[in-house]
């Protein structure tokens, strides 16, 4: 019986010890898919991978996906010339997009450059409660994921990384997650294939708050005047790589 009564304890304190490691697991580097909407963005993505003749990759979230919307006119004039395409999708983690790279995102592409922005939607807190999306350590790990799986799956592809973009107000706890991983990220520049810009400091005011609406009405995704700030801030490292 005490012998029983050991086992049962070690087997409970083994589960204890899963559970724990469970609740740390990082969702950020974990693939996942969405929903089905936006599976069909994804199956779209695909088809267009499967017909190649890409030679520009924007992938990201929601702010590299709206330059279909707010930013069209300035995406043809900077890149309608270049066999670009967009593939981000609005409330895309770090998580979601390699789940899209490991399931046909990438298969058939031989892009020459990719301009990656993801990570903002792994920051802050979840939109019911105060549990945190992603811890800053996490962001990171997601992030990073992101740029080995590309190198990793497009070895021949330059990649310009760029920093999150500054959010929200100076004073909110997210502008710091923020400052902290754009951080970490710049160490992943190789000076070869890996190469991060951050570009941020040209929507932000000289005490390091966000410029008026004329560029991020939402305090988030860029107005027409801020992509045109975004393609002007790229367009001679974009020219470099594609060299």
């Amino acid at each position: 019986m005490r012998g029983l009564g050991f086992g049962r304890r070690s087997a409970l304190a083994c589960l204890a010890i899963a559970a724990a490691l469970a609740a740390r697991a990082n969702t950020a580097v974990e693939p996942v898919p969405r929903d089905a909407g936006w599976m069909k963005r994804h199956e779209a993505f695909v088809q267009i991978a499967k017909a190649g003749h890409v030679d520009v990759l924007f992938l990201g979230d929601s702010i590299t996906d709206f330059w279909r919307t707010r930013g069209h006119a300035v995406w043809d004039r900077y890149y309608g010339n270049l066999h670009a395409a967009n593939f981000g999708i609005n409330a895309d983690r770090t998580q979601h997009v390699l789940w899209r790279m490991d399931h046909g995102e990438l298969t058939g592409l031989h892009p020459r450059v990719v301009v990656l922005m993801i990570g903002t939607n792994n920051t802050g807190n979840e939109r019911a409660g105060t549990k945190p999306r992603n811890s800053t350590a996490e962001a990171i790990a997601g992030v990073t994921a992101v740029v080995r799986d590309l190198r990793e799956k497009l070895p021949e592809a330059k990649i310009l990384l760029l920093a999150i973009f500054p959010r929200g107000e100076k004073a909110d706890p997210q502008t710091a997650q923020i400052h902290e991983i754009n951080a970490a990220l710049a160490t992943l520049d190789d000076g070869r294939f890996v190469h991060f810009l951050d570009i941020g400091p040209k929507f932000l005011r000289a005490d390091g708050s966000l410029e008026p609406a004329d560029f991020m009405p939402d305090k988030l995704h860029p107005s027409p005047q801020g992509y045109e700030v975004w393609a002007e801030a790229i367009q001679v490292p974009l020219a470099q790589l594609l060299k």
